[in-house]
């Protein structure tokens, strides 16, 4: 079990819609402000690039992966508690009577938080299981790797076939 008085954990809090950004930005704000860069570490909401198109013409757009929700991290304690459900916009943490959970190691990796390294190193012909991402659950061996770009080649197994995809090292494990 982490010890969340000394070690900084990611947390999510709960925002009005559409109200995303002026909270990181009250958030980033009260951090400058109170000199909290010891103990509020990082604030984000993952996005993801889509494209829209709207009068035949294509664009690529920056959308919400999960609106109404700001990810923190930070080393938890019943004063920033109250800082932070005191900010303009917040509705309060997720958990149990508003009082936040950290997230667990899996949960961090598949919301892309941080840039994680991989645990282990990969081989050519080493038979790994994707973990993340729209191939999740899936098993095939490595025939190229990148290590500069942290991906890898994989040849799969879809729809009866040999399929050969790229993924990036966090998305993998050996098996």
């Amino acid at each position: 079990m982490v010890d969340v008085t000394t070690t900084p954990c990611w947390y999510i809090l709960h925002t009005y819609a559409g109200y995303e950004s002026m909270v990181k930005d009250n958030l980033e704000r009260l951090i400058e402000n109170n000199n909290l860069q010891g103990m509020i570490f990082d604030v984000k909401i993952p996005m993801e690039q889509t494209i829209e198109e709207k009068n035949g013409k294509r664009k690529i757009v920056d959308r919400k992966l999960l609106p109404c929700y700001v990810f923190i991290k930070m080393i938890y304690s019943n004063q920033l508690w109250y800082w932070i459900t005191n900010t303009r916009g917040v509705t309060g943490f997720v958990g149990p009577q508003g009082r936040p959970i950290p997230l667990k190691e899996n949960e961090i990796r598949k919301m892309r938080l941080e840039d994680m390294v991989a645990e282990g190193e990969f081989a050519i012909g080493d038979r790994v299981l994707v973990e993340s991402g729209p191939l999740e659950g899936f098993e095939g061996n490595i025939t190229e790797l990148n290590d500069p770009a942290r991906k890898a080649k994989l040849n799969i197994q879809m729809f009866g076939r040999n399929t050969d995809v790229e993924v990036e090292y966090i998305q993998i494990k050996k098996v």
